[in-house]
């Protein structure tokens, strides 16, 4: 490919940014980026009922936090409606388009018609060839493309190949209505061609829409762009995303803890893949994609394998940059404003030594925020039920005894710690984990955390000291 691709991402801002949407974003991305093209963004806010600001607002949130750049600002599909009525005007002017006068009662005249012969309602062309002079006095009027009748278009398309449309049965589609407004048929074929699109990658929900629009471009005579349908997203089981699914806005998997380039890692392999890898970089990803390599049939949504990726994404990643990500995404997390509020310059430190251990247990940053509850937690502990349960009296008795060995160690390491309770419990003629366990109960209020001599190394030998107190009531 020799000229550099332009390709666009036209969300409507009705809602979120849905997964399908970003995946959509993120294959567009990656074909630029490949070529050294660039992505640009359009808002497609014609449905002016519910197109909210709140809703771009989202879109452009979750594209950065996905860090999908785009180039230039992003187009309003609604300020270019001057330009629509342009072109329709232009079509009208040289035959390719007709007023077409047929009256609301009409048009649903035909619809019954046609749903009576069990045939797809189509419009009759009643107005296509009549003279202008025929036209009722007053009466409002649509302008419809004047489409071929024989033969047929086809899209050649990238991922699902040669598509053929009869064209009788794209008919002569509105392309402005008659209250002045263009269709978005007419306003997206006028969009791409002054964004100057090369590349059209969209779900393939739009591929009857391309035909149409493909008609369009050739009245115009301009380029058509090459076009990629990508299938659709579906439930493990098949069916059709739902939000049980996942078929969630971008911001609430944040909200659940997955760091993004997991989650682009996993969006990238629903319908694409390069061989058997799972995790790959964001330049390997640059690399490897190729419009051609994506599937035709439907992709599966699978939480639980984003999940275990983003899991292996968190043990790979350095734990510094785990806690800055952490740290930056507390806001949108359940708890994780609380545990903002409770994360002095000393606790954050805390937490940062303690993130190798914390990162080895956790899936989602969600986990991570519980896990490290034992860091901000407030004396006396709150036990829950199963380290209530290890803290029998002879675990009591255990620690308290412990606790004059733990407050004669002078080096306060992993390795000393180690060393001391591991002779502690040979003196006593106990397993080890008769000890570890109610230890680690009484030091985190738990039954699980990361390893008890990191969470003694990580609170320090005072609040260690003075947890084991809270438990044994010695002083």
């Amino acid at each position: 490919m020799t000229d550099r691709p332009v390709t666009r991402f036209a969300p409507s801002p009705t809602g979120f940014l849905h997964i399908g949407g970003a995946r959509t974003a993120l294959f567009n991305w990656l074909f630029a980026k490949k070529h050294g093209g660039t992505m640009l963004l359009r808002i497609e806010d014609t449905d002016r009922a519910r197109s909210t600001d709140e809703a771009t607002a989202a879109i452009l949130d979750g594209l950065s936090w996905l860090e999908l750049g785009w180039e230039g600002d992003p187009v309003s599909q609604y300020e270019r409606a001057a330009r629509h009525r342009e072109v329709a005007e232009e079509l009208l002017a040289s035959g390719a388009a007709y007023r077409c006068y047929a009256t609301p009662d009409e048009l649903a005249e035909m619809r019954e018609k046609a749903k009576a012969e069990k045939r797809p309602p189509r419009y009759d062309g009643r107005w296509r060839d009549r003279d202008p002079s025929e036209a009722p006095e007053g009466r409002p009027f649509a302008i419809r493309l004047k489409a071929p009748q024989e033969g047929e278009t086809i899209v050649r398309d990238k991922v699902q190949g040669d598509v053929r449309f009869p064209n009788k049965d794209l008919d002569d589609f509105i392309i402005l209505r008659s209250d002045g407004n263009p269709t978005y048929m007419l306003a997206v074929v006028v969009d791409d061609h002054d964004m100057g699109v090369t590349h059209i990658v969209r779900g393939d929900d739009h591929l009857t829409n391309a035909a149409r629009q493909s008609l369009i471009y050739q009245a115009m005579e301009w380029d058509v762009p090459v076009m990629a349908h990508i299938p659709l997203i579906h439930g493990p089981d098949g069916a059709k995303l739902s939000k049980r699914h996942g078929a969630l806005g971008v911001e609430a998997y944040r909200a659940m803890g997955y760091l993004p380039q997991a989650l682009r890692n996993y969006l990238v392999r629903l319908g694409w893949s390069h061989g058997d890898d799972e995790m790959m970089s964001l330049d390997q990803m640059i690399e490897w994609f190729a419009l051609e390599d994506i599937n035709k049939g439907a992709a599966r949504f699978d939480f639980k394998k984003l999940e275990a990726l983003n899991g292996q994404y968190m043990r790979a990643t350095d734990s510094d940059e785990l806690t800055g990500a952490l740290l930056r995404t507390l806001p949108h997390l359940p708890g994780g404003p609380e545990l903002a509020e409770r994360l002095d310059e000393q606790k954050t430190g805390q937490l940062r030594a303690a993130m190798p251990g914390l990162k080895e247990r956790a899936k989602t940053l969600v986990e991570l925020v519980d896990a490290a509850e034992f860091i901000v937690a407030k004396r006396p502990l709150p036990l829950d039920e199963k380290a209530d349960q290890l803290l029998d009296d002879m675990a009591r008795n255990l620690l308290s005894d412990l606790q004059p060995k733990l407050e004669a160690v002078n080096d306060w390491n992993a390795s000393t710690l180690e060393q001391a309770v591991r002779g502690f419990a040979e003196e006593n003629e106990v397993k080890l984990g008769k000890v570890a366990q109610p230890l680690r109960a009484a030091l985190t209020g738990r039954a699980v955390s990361p390893g008890v001599f990191d969470v003694m190394l990580v609170l320090g030998q005072e609040e260690t000291l003075a947890r084991l107190s809270d438990q044994t009531g010695a002083d």
